[in-house]
């Protein structure tokens, strides 16, 4: 299997004709059924496209995303493609499901701020929940084997969890300033369920607004450097392993929820513990 075009397309301004039609086509079909879709754009990796979509209430967003994954696949395969949503599709590579967010009130967005040393105290609460709640929500943002793959230093994908502002090493960068100020959680890979990952940034946020954890200070520099902050699970066994027990998923979720969730989590584990896979016969064919 090849991907549909080599190198970095990164914000190419031409591509080949069957990938440039393709795009149209996804988003002519995206528009068609209502999914609020404000670009599409190849991306850095061969073959790898971002899409963002236009901001809006939670449980509306996640069911257009809902549409989206069935929409492209069905879109791909009449072309002759196949789409994947791996978070580590190859070695090196990873593509990220980037959640942008805020909270809003009558009285607007509650984030607003015009100076970074002037941090509203609900925006300062939901930095100290994600950053203190998420080490222990991966399972839901990070479901597999595989998106743990997607962490590694100098990637743009947070290997810790730290925060800082227009800061993309980091797991939680604040971005945008007034009305528009907002926080992308980096964390999730493309194979999230968009409906948990949201879960687990709300059960965070909530967790800060009502435990008030301690407020760590900004990353201003390279976050893969930043040695006192909590690493990213290596694995989806630390992930369920730092999953159960703890009170702030207990709290948001319920013993039951979480029980599921870990079990779906322990039975992936287990379906790959019992896979010979190709790499390991590449290493240990003739070493072994």
């Amino acid at each position: 299997m090849r991907t549909a075009w080599s190198g970095d397309l990164d914000y190419a301004l031409s591509h080949p004709p069957e990938v440039a039609d393709f795009l149209q086509h996804l988003h002519d079909a995206l528009r068609e059924a209502g999914v609020p879709v404000e670009a599409i754009k190849t991306e850095g990796a061969a073959g790898q496209v971002e899409v963002t979509f236009a901001y809006g209430e939670v449980m509306s967003a996640c069911d257009a995303y809902a549409a989206f994954r069935l929409i492209v696949p069905d879109l791909a395969q009449r072309r002759g493609m196949t789409p994947t949503f791996m978070a580590a599709p190859a070695t090196g590579i990873g593509s990220g499901l980037h959640l942008h967010l805020s909270l809003w009130s009558a009285n607007g967005n509650a984030f607003t701020y015009h100076r970074s040393a002037d941090l509203p105290p609900v925006l300062e609460r939901a930095i100290a929940g994600l950053v203190s709640g998420m080490p222990h929500l991966a399972p839901l943002y990070a479901p597999t084997p595989n998106a743990y793959k997607r962490y590694a230093p100098h990637t743009f994908a947070p290997t810790s969890y730290t925060w800082g502002f227009d800061n993309r090493t980091c797991a939680i960068r604040v971005t945008g300033v007034g009305e528009s100020a907002h926080l992308e959680v980096r964390l999730p890979g493309a194979d999230a369920n968009l409906y948990l990952a949201l879960t687990a940034a709300c059960a965070a946020i909530l967790h800060g607004i009502q435990d008030r954890p301690e407020l760590p200070a900004p990353c201003g520099g390279d976050a893969y450097t930043a040695s006192d902050a909590t690493p990213v699970p290596a694995d989806l066994t630390e992930a369920v392993n730092r999953f159960i027990g703890n009170k702030v998923v207990y709290d948001a979720l319920g013993e039951t929820v979480v029980n599921h969730y870990a079990r779906a989590a322990q039975a992936e584990l287990a379906w790959h513990r019992r896979q010979v896979t190709d790499v390991e016969r590449q290493r240990g064919f003739h070493r072994a």
